[in-house]
């Protein structure tokens, strides 16, 4: 294939990419927002609260990615249904992956209610534990409607409706603001409720979310080819088969990578309050960027299984290369504001003079590492598009665990250095988007080969 003829059809792919990932982005920015509403919010209050916040909602995400995870394969198969024309089954895979999702919600809403009695044993600070526990029992029950909501969400999203959750999304952190200005601080006559008033606002927030989007999905005229055409019939265990096969290799990724950012979270915990209240302040903003990554890294899953249905494995490349290249360019971009902006950044979250000091710094290492982030998270969608798990599981093992956490603790906790914590972050990024990437080019070359033959 020609270079100019190969580079139009990368620019083709990658314009289509964009446009449907860029509702995708602005639900995920929506999500996060919430978080960081929470956390400006929250920091308000005080140090030891924003602490308390950052370590509840770190242990939350090691759950909520594990069931996240298993909410992935909805996208993956119904947009390969999609691509191949097949409407019912859309709904036949909308069915089994709603039961997934709230059976597995359900479960781990239990165990972090558990987990709830037992957080002191985390070797954080007293305050930040007494402070932290009844704001986590909030956010444990808040996973069922989370999880139950991606499901739905994620069909929409592969039978090219993402505009309906994304409205839901943003509208939802609207809510979620009101409510925390209400029970947070103590307006409209309820008393201040602090982290505790946060954790109900997120908890009601997510109900409302998943209600609405639920309505507006079965109501949407042009999705009733699409909609299942019963809820409550058997399950086929075939198809449980194929969501899991999906699904829990990639819940194994993010658990993964979440758990490393937790455990991360925990040495800085070791470190002392403000260093894990920076670390919270730094961690939202990385954790904001990486929506955009992210949201390509969701559309070009989506659009890699959909040529795939489609019968047209020769997009796979220039649709991987146009996600790729536009990661690296927004990621880029995010890391020179970090690293020119990270002080004043960090005083719209909290007032302490160290804690925006040492935000400051930890943002410019955030720097760092905003391609290697973009580069790995965009290579593992791709490869989930291609039901390529087994591998990229491993890899991500390896990077993270094997690599990031060890460094984290030699150069941070041995070293009493927070700054070490974060650049073994940026280290252990860089060894996941190498790799990723590198699989990724691999698969392409051998799925174009194998077409040649055929």
């Amino acid at each position: 294939m020609k270079c100019g003829s190969f580079m139009s059809r990368i620019v083709s792919e990658a314009r289509a990419t964009l446009l449907l990932a860029v509702p995708i982005i602005l639900g995920q920015v929506g999500q996060m927002l919430m978080g960081a509403a929470d956390s400006v919010m929250i920091g308000q209050v005080g140090t030891v609260p924003l602490a308390a916040s950052a370590f509840a909602n770190s242990v939350f995400a090691f759950f909520y990615v594990s069931g996240l995870g298993l909410c992935f394969p909805v996208a993956v198969l119904v947009s390969r249904a999609h691509g191949a024309g097949r409407a019912a089954e859309c709904g036949v895979w909308l069915r089994h992956g709603l039961a997934v999702a709230l059976s597995t919600g359900v479960v781990v809403a239990v165990a972090m209610e558990v987990l709830g009695g037992q957080l002191g044993r985390l070797g954080q600070p007293p305050e930040v534990v007494v402070a932290a526990q009844p704001f986590f029992a909030l956010i444990a029950v808040s996973l069922i409607p989370a999880l139950a909501f991606q499901a739905f969400r994620q069909f929409a999203e592969a039978v090219g409706r993402p505009w309906l959750p994304m409205a839901i999304m943003l509208s939802g952190v609207l809510l979620n603001v009101g409510l925390n200005w209400i029970l947070i601080y103590g307006h409209c006559g309820v008393p201040a409720l602090g982290l505790t008033g946060a954790g109900v606002a997120t908890l009601t927030s997510r109900w409302v979310d998943l209600l609405v989007l639920w309505f507006i999905l079965r109501t949407h005229r042009p999705l009733r080819p699409n909609w299942p055409v019963h809820w409550w019939g058997r399950l086929e265990w075939v198809r449980l088969q194929e969501l899991l096969r999906i699904g829990v290799p990639a819940s194994g990724q993010l658990v993964f990578e979440v758990g490393a950012f937790t455990v991360a979270a925990w040495m800085m915990g070791r470190l002392g309050t403000v260093p894990l209240a920076a670390h919270q302040i730094a961690l939202s903003c990385a954790s904001m960027t990486f929506m955009f990554p992210l949201g390509l890294s969701m559309a070009s899953g989506m659009r890699v299984s959909q040529a795939l249905g489609a019968g047209q494995p020769e997009r796979v490349r220039p649709i991987g290369h146009g996600s790729l290249g536009m990661a690296c360019l927004v990621m880029g971009t995010f890391g020179v504001v970090f690293w020119l902006a990270g002080p004043v950044i960090a005083r719209g979250f909290v007032n302490d003079a160290a804690v925006v000091a040492l935000a400051g710094q930890l943002l410019a290492v955030a720097a760092l590492f905003q391609l290697f982030d973009g580069g790995q998270v965009v290579g593992a969608g791709l490869l989930r598009g291609l039901s390529d798990m087994k591998v990229p599981t491993l890899i991500t093992f390896v990077a993270y665990w094997c690599i990031m956490l060890p460094t984290a603790y030699w150069w941070g906790v041995r070293g009493g250095s927070p700054v070490g914590v974060w650049q073994a972050l940026a280290f252990g990024l860089a060894g996941a988007a190498v790799l990723l990437a590198w699989r990724f080019h691999w698969r392409t070359r051998r799925l174009a080969g194998e077409q040649g033959r055929k």
